[in-house]
């Protein structure tokens, strides 16, 4: 795997840490719901998921 695709994974790591920082965190802690499912929820796994996607395919298309 080249340099800038690490690079694009580290990117995603550091979103994932702010994305999980309490301050962001708890701005979706409070008791609406979304689909019928608590905002707090939605947000968490939403935010995994997507890294996860993003993960999956810049490995899958660069990973050698």
């Amino acid at each position: 795997m080249k340099k800038r695709h690490e690079q694009k994974l580290v990117i995603i790591s550091i979103f994932l840490l702010i994305a999980f920082n309490l301050p962001l965190v708890l701005v979706a802690d409070y008791r609406g719901q979304i689909g019928g499912m608590p905002v707090f929820y939605v947000y968490i796994f939403s935010v995994w998921a997507l890294t996860s996607l993003f993960s999956f395919l810049i490995i899958k298309r660069y990973g050698e």
